[in-house]
This record gives C-alpha cells, structure tokens and sequence, in this order.
C-alpha cells in the first residue's frame, strides 16, 4: 500500500533538494533546474514544512544539509535513480520488463526451469527472476509479481491461473521391498517421510485409495531434495512428484513402494495479487505459462 500524500513529497521539491544538497547553493540548482532561486527556495521551504524536519542550514548565499538532510538525500538520490530508471526502462521497451517470481523448488527446477528457455527465446524484452518460497506469504507486499502455488484456492487476495494437477508416487530405497505392495494399506507397516508444508500428504494420498487410517510419525523434512535423499539411504518411504521421482527410479536410486501411482493431492496454480494492475511482463509470462500447462506431455506411467 502506497503511504497517505502527506508523506509524499513532490518530484520538483526534491529534485530541488538533491540539486542544493549537491551544488551547495540555490543558485547553482535553479540554473541547473532552469527555474529562479526563488522558485528554488520555496521548494525547500514547502519541503521541510511537510516533513517538519529542517533539512537545509542557511550560510549566507550557502547552503549545507543538516545531519537529518545527510541522512534523507541519500534516499532521495536512490528513490529518483530508480524512477528515472523505471521510467527510461519502459519508454525503451514498453511491452518487457523484469518478473520476479517466487517459486517452489521442486516444481520450478524440475518443471518449471526446463522450459524457461523456451520463454526467454520467445520474450527476450522480459528478464524473469526467479527466488525460493516454500508457504504462501503476504504478495501484495512483497517484491515479487507473481508466485507459484501448490494445493487449492485457499492463498488470500490473489488471482488463480491453474496449471496442472500433481500426481504423487510413494518411493524407497530398492532394499527396503522386494517389490512394490499391491495393497496400499501395507504401506502403514513402514516408516514414512513427512513434508514439513505438506502435513496431511500421507492422509491424503491414503484417503484417495479408501483407507482411512492415519499414517504414522516419521521424519519431517523442508523440501523434496532432502527427502529423496533420505528415502536413497533407507530411511523410509517419500512421497514425491511423478516429475521429481522420475529420474530417481529411471538411474535405480529409488523404486516404486506401491503399485498405486495415479493419485493426485492437489494442484499447481501460478498467483498475483489482486490489487495490483498487470504488468506488461506478467501477461506475456502468464500466456505463455498457460500454453506450456495445455501441451504439456502427460505424466508417464511410472509401472
């Protein structure tokens, strides 16, 4: 949320701010600015009258900043570098930008960044950014355009583009069975990995195959990476993406634990807030993301 106006100061009362703090004198900054030393100082005062901070210490025809002007040039000078830039960046290329996204770390290394080069070779005008978030988190308030979503519609105060379903595979360390269960019931026989983000994975995945049964306690891990690596070294069963188990069985670090391999706990959706306009960026990102959703090829039979 943009801060209430009486905190907003003019762009000509700083510009005349930065230029007296610079050149030293009123003088030198209106001939600098093409406006009188007047017009200058009346800058000045309006500025510091709405601050309520004195900002300039008068010296005869000088002038030098106070410790609190010292302190705000410094923010000023940035904050005008920035808006300059935003404002040279967009008349020289008003259809790109740059897209910071926050993704998930499995879906955006092992879906997500295979095809980002399809992207960049279609849109070079938009640069994406891309940051790890593991949980949904305040959007509107944050640096990033848009993020991807795991689960359901339940992330407040953004808009819903869905992508895909997620189809979860139960995978172990090829000496923990000799072969995978028929009955996915017996799977409660065997420790089980948890995601830290994705508590009721193991339920889920069970009440989707009829069984009611609460699964056991087990290890707890903050992304998938780890808990591969986990179920590798036999320390029990992971539920994993198809896309991210896929390589693990196919080099025969890991095998199937069940025969059942179709069950989907949830989706993938990519969000941006609500309240915000749409950026150039955005919209090209979001069209293309929708194309590479529909033809994407569909999950291989992992069996």
């Amino acid at each position: 949320m943009i801060a209430p106006r009486r905190f907003l100061p003019s762009i000509s009362a700083l510009l005349a701010f930065e230029a007296v703090a610079r050149l030293g004198s009123a003088t030198a900054a209106a001939q600098e600015l093409s406006l009188t030393q007047s017009a200058v100082s009346r800058q000045l005062k309006t500025l510091e009258e709405q601050l309520d901070v004195a900002l300039i210490i008068r010296k005869g025809r000088q002038l030098a900043l106070t410790k609190a002007g010292q302190a705000y040039v410094v923010q000023v000078r940035d904050i005008l570098n920035r808006l300059a830039q935003a404002s040279v960046s967009l008349r020289t290329n008003p259809t790109g930008g740059s897209l910071n996204l926050a993704i998930l770390p499995a879906f955006g290394m092992h879906w997500l960044a295979p095809r980002l080069r399809d992207f960049a070779r279609t849109h070079p005008e938009v640069t994406v950014n891309l940051s790890t978030r593991l949980k949904p988190f305040a959007i509107a308030d944050s640096p990033f355009d848009a993020a991807i979503h795991f689960g359901h519609e339940d992330w407040p105060g953004v808009q819903y583009l869905p992508l895909m379903p997620e189809t979860v595979v139960p995978v172990c360390a090829t000496d923990l069975l000799e072969a995978p269960l028929t009955e996915a019931k017996d799977i409660l026989a065997h420790p089980l990995l948890h995601l830290e983000t994705r508590p009721r994975g193991w339920a889920r995945w069970l009440a989707a195959l009829g069984i009611t049964a609460d699964p056991p306690a087990g290890m707890v891990f903050d992304q998938f990476s780890t808990m591969a690596q986990a179920a590798i070294h036999g320390l029990g069963v992971a539920l994993l993406p198809t896309f991210f188990a896929e390589p693990y069985l196919r080099d025969g670090q890991l095998m199937l634990a069940s025969a059942q391999t179709t069950q989907s706990i949830g989706n993938y959706y990519l969000v941006w807030p609500e309240t915000r306009d749409e950026t150039a960026a955005l919209a090209s990102f979001r069209k293309w993301l929708t194309g590479q959703a529909q033809t994407a090829e569909p999950l291989r039979d992992l069996n």
